[in-house]
């Protein structure tokens, strides 16, 4: 559910699922950037429009009417004749269509090595010690100082 709240006149807050957006019916604008974009009303302005009980018809382009529907297709779309009929003139003809010059490598593509962090690049290691005994310089597995097992 769509919460409208008007600002001024023409300028309204509509929060959807947490989200704010600011519809402006005076511009065609949403802060979504669908209504400018498609310019037919986004979600926001269907709600903004229906609470204000306004027609749609206002708020979307002349493309999307019918008249310009209509006007698109006026113009006759005639049909191909056969290949053997078509008029290829002489320098498309005989223009070389040559492949790409770089072939792109199978595979997944290799990342860029990652650059190193300062204490690697001034050879900073931090000191391992034993879990066992403490003493820094071995681990566990090759400890010497191990307790006896009997």
């Amino acid at each position: 559910m769509k919460q409208v709240v008007p600002s001024t006149e023409y300028i309204y807050n509509v929060t959807d699922d947490g989200r704010s957006f600011v519809v402006c019916l005076k511009n065609k604008t949403c802060s979504c950037g669908k209504f400018q974009y498609e310019e037919i009303p986004c979600e926001h302005a269907w709600a903004v429009l229906k609470r204000k009980s306004l027609v749609a018809d206002g708020y979307c382009s002349d493309l999307y009417k019918p008249k310009a529907v209509l006007k698109i297709y006026e113009i006759p779309i005639y049909p191909l004749p056969d290949v053997a009929e078509w008029v290829i003139l002489e320098y498309i003809m005989y223009d070389e269509v040559r492949p790409p010059k770089f072939k792109r490598p199978p595979g997944r593509p290799k990342n860029k090595p990652r650059s190193k962090t300062k204490r690697e690049l001034l050879g900073l290691k931090g000191k391992h010690t034993c879990s066992t005994c403490g003493v820094a310089g071995h681990n566990r597995r090759s400890c010497r100082n191990r307790p006896q097992e009997v």
